[in-house]
């Protein structure tokens, strides 16, 4: 890996417990989590982190410490499970063979994909659900953002209309860089199963998004296989991994 993606972009954050409660605007619908500790990417996955694990660089914009971008949700259960076995540690995901149950569709529940399985006693590196995203994105606060948009994000009115290397803007008082804003997340969770299937859940914002999609509680949805130019995600783990 290229030196100037650096170690520190491999850090990961403490996140204490807590409880979140998510909204979604569509269904008027909200509901609460109670959250054990976990640990979570100060930085989204650089692309040079990609690159060093799976040897691929699937990413539409080209820098080492640019996010990774370009991965479906597949893609990014699949990098988790890689470093997991790179590093030592039990990988987290029971997937499919190759090829298999990507096409979303059937025997689709609020659990996950037909053919996934979630190894709960596993310490390895998962993507976080998404109300442990919210949960460390607020850090504490409780407003629309964790600080003023321009000085914690790349969005619409101030990235030039193209991504940015992670780290550019303020972090939030838990250390968390890119929160909000420069490429959306992909997170575990369906976003709607009875609606839209095998959906997940994005969330973040990204650089080409207005303001009012950068905030801590906004939902974007993506169908697994779909790999979009500024959709990107960080990782994390269970306490004891």
């Amino acid at each position: 890996m290229d030196a100037s993606a650096g170690p520190e972009m491999h850090e990961m954050i403490s996140i204490p417990p807590g409880r979140v409660t998510l909204t979604d605007r569509r269904t008027q619908r909200s509901w609460s989590v109670e959250l054990a500790p976990y640990r979570l990417a100060a930085f989204p996955l650089t692309q040079a982190r990609y690159a060093q694990v799976t040897g691929r660089r699937p990413s539409t914009a080209h820098g080492d410490r640019l996010p990774v971008e370009g991965v479906s949700w597949w893609d990014a259960l699949r990098f988790c499970n890689a470093l997991s076995e790179r590093e030592g540690v039990t990988p987290v995901y029971r997937l499919p063979a190759d090829g298999e149950g990507e096409g979303g569709g059937e025997g689709v529940g609020v659990e996950g994909v037909e053919g996934i399985e979630w190894d709960a006693s596993a310490d390895g590196y998962r993507l976080p659900t998404e109300a442990e995203w919210e949960h460390a994105c607020r850090a504490g606060t409780s407003g629309a953002r964790y600080g003023r948009l321009d000085e914690i994000a790349w969005h619409r009115a101030n990235s030039d209309e193209r991504i940015h290397d992670v780290g550019g803007k303020e972090p939030n008082a838990w250390g968390l860089y890119d929160m909000l804003g420069n490429a959306w997340e992909w997170c575990w969770d369906v976003y709607d199963a009875e609606v839209y299937g095998t959906y997940r859940v994005l969330r973040g914002g990204g650089w080409f998004d207005e303001p009012w999609s950068c905030r801590a509680s906004v939902r974007r949805r993506s169908h697994p296989t779909f790999r979009i130019d500024d959709v990107g995600f960080r990782i994390a783990r269970s306490v004891g991994g």
